[in-house]
């Protein structure tokens, strides 16, 4: 999300750090290539008028142009406003009723709203320790509501029976009903797809609204909305009053323009990004990390809370100690490659480093995606247990036979044996250097096409 964006900003910046000293003519003709990124991130014409003429304002004033790095400077006010736009502070999704606290999901038709609920009960029950009861309002969409059911079952999130024939806010006040009978904190309601034009459907969502009294009205947005994402928005708004915005699909959007304009328009916070396809892929939106991850300043932040919710510390200490050893094998190569796919791939995690333009750059010329990382752990799975622990033993014949089984080519798996040989080469090197030899050498052995 937002590289287009980042990679547009970064440009101008650049160009305006090789100037040394700025004058007011410089700073126009930066906040005009800033103005054009915005437009050209699908981000609305007025949220851009807006931005630019608050960022104007304060950027060529004396502070900037008498600073000590005004081109700093610049970088800063335009960071700050951003997160202004994007709002002030992380907002959290709140529950301030008495329980059970009823969630009401909105959205257009295919914003990804089943999927999204199953995701927030998952995210409720895991990481906020909530009892979470899950409702399909939808009655219109064949299999919508055995579609929660289905998801229900895999995120470890009770739902409510079917009933067939029963009208939504009917369903509503017996989901609200079942979870007070079953003592849950939190009532997800997940309802009908909906064209913000069709006036009987709001309608209907504003009883659901009036029936059930929700602390939270999330509306589900699918990031690629564009231009239109602001009157989808505040459509959603006047008529069903929505507390916060969920946006899916943020991991195919290189754009983003969705998110500043929804924000920006309705003065709605964000709350929650959807960033792929599996059931924990959830994040809660940081509008400072945000802004820093547009500017290219990185999120260290969510890198290392990504680590820590998807690393086993027992696995990690047992990889420690085998490296200590110099006994890393291909086992352990896998493993690595399992991790790095679980925090985003190589393009979600460069994505969260700071100043990595480049790098992210030159891997996508050399085609490192998520696709690469699941054919290097077939080619692995591939072998035999013996052949993991010793890949010396792997032979012309058992590399034809390992290709052929993962469906690769022996190029492949020689590409395959080379990185690993390195890593581990460069492994026996920083453990007899100490700590001190990772940061000389740097991270060895990133797997290339």
């Amino acid at each position: 999300m937002f590289d287009s964006l980042t990679e547009r900003l970064g440009g101008v910046f650049e160009n305006l750090k090789r100037r040394g000293a700025l004058s007011e003519s410089d700073v126009d003709a930066a906040l005009r290539e800033v103005r054009v990124a915005l437009l050209e991130a699908d981000v609305a014409l007025p949220v851009v008028k807006s931005f630019i003429d608050g960022v104007r304002d304060r950027a060529v004033g004396a502070e900037v142009l008498r600073s000590v790095s005004p081109a700093q400077m610049v970088v800063k006010i335009v960071h700050d406003h951003l997160i202004e736009v994007l709002g002030p502070e992380t907002a959290d999704v709140e529950f301030h009723a008495a329980a059970p606290a009823a969630v009401l999901i909105v959205g257009l038709q295919g914003s990804g709203k089943t999927t999204t609920a199953a995701k927030i009960g998952s995210w409720l029950t895991g990481r906020r320790k909530k009892k979470v009861l899950m409702a399909s309002l939808d009655t219109r969409r064949p299999a919508a509501q055995e579609q929660l059911r289905v998801l229900g079952e895999q995120a470890g999130v009770a739902t409510l029976p079917i009933v067939p024939g029963q009208m939504p806010e009917d369903i509503a006040r017996r989901a609200m009903s079942a979870g007070r009978l079953r003592g849950c904190d939190v009532v997800l309601l997940d309802t009908a797809g909906r064209l913000h034009v069709d006036e009987a459907l709001m309608a209907e969502i504003a009883a659901i609204r009036h029936a059930t009294d929700p602390a939270e009205v999330l509306l589900v947005a699918d990031s690629l909305t564009g231009q239109d994402a602001v009157g989808v928005a505040e459509r959603f708004k006047e008529r069903v009053g929505m507390t916060g915005i969920v946006l899916t699909r943020a991991d195919g959007d290189a754009r983003g323009g969705a998110a500043l304009s929804m924000r920006a328009a309705t003065g709605c916070p964000i709350k929650l990004l959807g960033t792929g396809e599996s059931i924990d892929a959830l994040e809660v939106f940081h509008p400072d990390r945000i802004a820093s991850r547009i500017l290219g300043m990185g999120d260290v932040v969510g890198l290392v809370e990504r680590a820590t919710e998807t690393v086993e510390r027992e696995e990690a200490a047992r990889l420690e100690e085998k490296v200590r050893k110099g006994a890393f094998d291909l086992d352990d190569l896998a493993g690595q490659l399992r991790q790095i796919r679980r925090m985003g791939g190589m393009d979600g995690i460069m994505g969260m480093l700071p100043g990595v333009g480049k790098v992210k750059r030159q891997l996508a010329d050399a085609r490192v995606d998520e696709g690469l990382l699941r054919r290097q752990e077939a080619i692995i799975q591939s072998m035999t247990p013996r052949e993991r622990r010793n890949a010396r033993l792997l032979n012309a014949s058992r590399k034809r036979r390992v290709a052929k089984g993962s469906g690769t080519t022996v190029q492949d798996v020689n590409r395959l044996l080379k990185q690993f040989k390195q890593m581990s080469s460069m492994m026996k090197k920083v453990n007899k250097m100490g700590n001190r030899g990772l940061m000389r050498h740097g991270l060895p052995g990133l797997p290339m096409r």
